[in-house]
């Protein structure tokens, strides 16, 4: 598969088949993946790879709560987990409820089955090894990203070629705490991303997304579109 096509048509994939997802199948992926740009090439990135069904799903589990309130809020009319716009929802009562009712107000069917996902990735990036350029900034940070992300989509884009699809979710994130002793992480390393990784039941092969000249100016943020 020639990059850019696969570039335009890796979608977010939450529905697999029973096929199983092998060793040396994840070996060829990481292998092409490990390739990302990371900032000094320090490659901070670590890779767990979860076979164990009780241990996928209680990943699954521990994003219940974080998708209730990302549905309360989105529900409110907010964009959810916002660091601009304080929410309105209660999040307190909200993240303890134990009902999370249906699946559009509550989790998604893919973490409330998470244990028969063939096979989860949960990649974490070492704090202690990466330099956030933007740490004394008086805003959420993002520069950390750019050393694990990369890696993330990486992994996507070398799935396709074993007929592999999957998702980049972060609503694990918040459990950090709890994950971190699940998958027995050092202190020092963040969760970056949880990805579901097996054999879609459909492949699409046309996403929407905004043009360019939406997105793309010359010279200034209010400058003239790119194009124009």
């Amino acid at each position: 598969m020639e990059l850019l096509e696969a570039m335009r048509t890796t979608f977010s994939c939450r529905d697999f088949t029973d096929e199983p997802v092998t060793d040396d199948q994840l070996h060829r992926i990481l292998d092409a993946a490990r390739f990302a740009p990371s900032g000094g090439n320090r490659q901070g990135a670590h890779v767990v790879v979860v076979r164990d069904r009780e241990v996928r799903q209680r990943l699954g589990d521990l994003c219940g709560p974080t998708m209730r309130l990302y549905a309360a809020q989105g529900a409110a009319g907010e964009t959810p987990f916002n660091t601009v716009v304080e929410s309105t929802v209660d999040t307190e009562m909200v993240m303890v409820a134990e009902d999370p009712g249906d699946t559009a107000a509550g989790r998604s069917g893919l973490f409330e089955n998470l244990g028969d996902v063939p096979v989860v990735l949960v990649v974490s990036v070492d704090l202690s090894v990466v330099a956030s350029m933007d740490k004394d900034l008086d805003r959420v940070g993002l520069v950390t990203g750019a050393s694990v992300y990369p890696l993330v989509w990486n992994i996507l884009l070398a799935a396709r070629t074993e007929g592999l699809a999957g998702v980049v979710t972060t609503a694990v994130v918040p459990a950090e705490d709890q994950v971190r002793d699940l998958l027995g992480l050092p202190d020092t390393h963040a969760v970056a991303a949880m990805i579901p990784l097996g054999v879609p039941i459909r492949q699409l092969t046309k996403l929407s997304r905004r043009p360019v000249e939406d997105f793309t100016t010359v010279d200034r943020f209010d400058g003239q579109r790119l194009g124009h």
